[in-house]
């Protein structure tokens, strides 16, 4: 049988993976994801390949460069009161929607709100109705190409949250994107693609968009810069086995792999026709804690875990030496990773089981939930199970789909979960993204109300020396209050074929097919 032919039948999708055999192969580049989107709203019910689908659709007033700053995107400057607290952003002139309406201001102010409304659901409306930093007070329009946002408070990071990408980069949309009653339909955004068709289960079809208005600049910049698209069919093919995935890319089955392990990178790029890109990356790695479950509200118990976990042995076995343990969830390569991020658990069987039988811990059984879209992650899972066991921890290992693990996650229905957490380019985000009030947000991970203070206020501060003393704070605290085990940062590497032209792999860790080309 022929190769392609068997990972169609095994996956059950053949007239997709056969059809990439046909002559429209030529000008179609097709990028293979692990698990379906989740929709295709921004910001709201996703995950990492949602967003990583839908940045290519739409675009938010600012956007990260590549070297975690904020850059301008749909706006072309933004000016800042001297009190922090009042935005004025004007609009780039002459942008398209999908649809081919200009975009102004009024679009602007419609988004806004129908982010701000709490029945949209959108993945960051705490960091903007004033559960977080700050609350927005109000946005107004003084021209077709101005919007002003007030603020409450000031909030140092504001821009920088909007640039979120599991916030959906804060993408402007089209009124038409809902039908009349306000129940979503389709993205119209302003992208360099346009969606063309969403097959759940299968693929998602993108295509270029043709009036798309590009930023000046010469190159890409992160999300930011010149995003001119050169390809006008994008396919992202749905092929959760990596196994198959992988034979499909030597098969020419399909053109790129964002993500594949070390292992698979330095298989694959010896292979002719076939090369790699990578980059590290400021994703956390990570074992979670239910500190409200009956077992783990001890935290004798979580500090028993973590330290019977050899990090860097582990870290070493996961990422074949191309990582290093790092047990604070400030990445190592950013700025604010000091001497005091350096700190972390050493491994100690002895005291855990000190510990452990100060808690009155008998062997109750714990459980881990992972998954195995994420490999790492499962593998993550499967060495601390093996390590707790020279310390007498009794831990089973429970494997969901991607999906319901998500949602367990959500909920905050588990005792262990291996997890990776996106990257967020500031410290504060990273801390932020574990830090809250479990009554109201179930999914995070550390409730601890002075430690969330700190947060705060490293959100307000501007001067790095001040935050630096605050993310110090937070590392040792959170040492001590042991929530989660922060294992490592991860690296992104990428396989495609030499036909692809521009195509590289970057910290944020998602594709960008934007100035990507095919040679003939």
């Amino acid at each position: 049988m022929h190769t392609l032919t068997r990972i169609a039948l095994t996956l059950g999708f053949s007239s997709l993976v056969l059809g990439s055999l046909s002559a429209e192969a030529a000008s179609t580049l097709r990028v293979a994801l692990n698990a379906d989107i989740r929709s295709t709203d921004p910001g709201v019910n996703r995950d990492e390949n949602t967003d990583a689908v839908i940045l290519h659709i739409v675009e938010g007033l600012v956007a990260y460069r590549e070297d975690a700053s904020v850059g301008m995107l749909l706006a072309s400057k933004v000016e800042v009161s001297a009190d922090g607290l009042v935005y004025r952003f004007t609009l780039r002139d002459g942008v398209k929607f999908h649809n081919g309406a200009t975009l102004t201001a009024a679009d602007v102010l419609w988004t806004w709100k129908r982010y701000l409304d709490p029945q949209t659901q959108w993945r960051c409306l705490a960091d903007f109705d004033g559960r977080s930093v700050a609350k927005v007070a109000d946005i107004s329009a003084p021209d077709p190409l101005t919007v002003v946002f007030t603020l409450d408070k000031p909030n140092g990071l504001f821009l920088a949250q909007m640039s979120r990408s599991d916030c959906g980069g804060t993408a402007i949309l089209h009124p038409s994107s809902v039908d009349a009653h306000g129940k979503w339909q389709a993205p119209i955004g302003t992208g360099p693609f346009k969606l063309a068709e969403w097959k759940p289960g299968q693929y998602v079809d993108l295509q270029r968009f043709t009036d798309y208005s590009a930023r000046p600049e010469t190159s890409t910049d992160g999300y930011t810069g010149n995003k001119q698209a050169f390809i006008d069919d994008l396919r992202f093919m749905v092929i959760p086995d990596a196994a198959a995935a992988k034979a499909a890319l030597q098969s020419k089955g399909v053109d790129v792999l964002p993500d594949v392990t070390v292992m698979d990178a330095r298989e694959l790029g010896a292979l002719p026709g076939i090369k790699t890109s990578s980059s590290s990356n400021m994703s956390l790695n990570a074992l979670l804690f239910q500190t409200r479950d009956p077992l783990l509200k001890d935290v004798r118990i979580r500090r028993a875990i973590a330290l019977s976990l050899d990090t860097e042995q582990m870290v070493q076995a996961l990422t074949e030496g191309t990582s290093h343990a790092n047990n604070s969830v400030v990445p190592g390569t950013s700025p604010y990773y000091k001497d005091v991020q350096k700190q972390g658990y050493t491994a100690n069987i002895e005291e855990a089981k000190r510990l452990l039988k100060e808690a009155g811990y008998n062997g109750q059984p714990l459980k881990i939930i992972t998954n195995k879209r994420y490999q790492s992650v499962f593998d993550m899972a499967v060495l601390s199970q093996a390590m707790a066991q020279a310390a007498g921890l009794n831990i089973d290992i429970e494997t969901l789909e991607w999906g319901t693990q998500l949602e367990r996650y959500q909920s905050g229905a588990y005792q262990i979960m291996a997890f990776s957490y996106s990257a967020r380019f500031d410290a504060a985000l990273n801390f932020e993204s574990v830090m809250g009030d479990k009554n109201q947000q179930p999914r995070k991970v550390w409730d601890n109300p002075q430690a969330q203070g700190w947060m705060l206020e490293s959100m307000r501060e501007i001067a790095p020396v001040k935050r630096q003393a605050l993310f110090d704070q937070l590392h040792q605290q959170m040492l001590a209050d042991v929530p989660m085990v922060v294992m490592y940062n991860g690296s992104t590497v990428g396989a495609f074929q030499v036909r692809v032209e521009g195509y590289r792999s970057w910290p944020i860790a998602k594709p960008r097919l934007w100035g990507v080309k095919l040679a003939e």
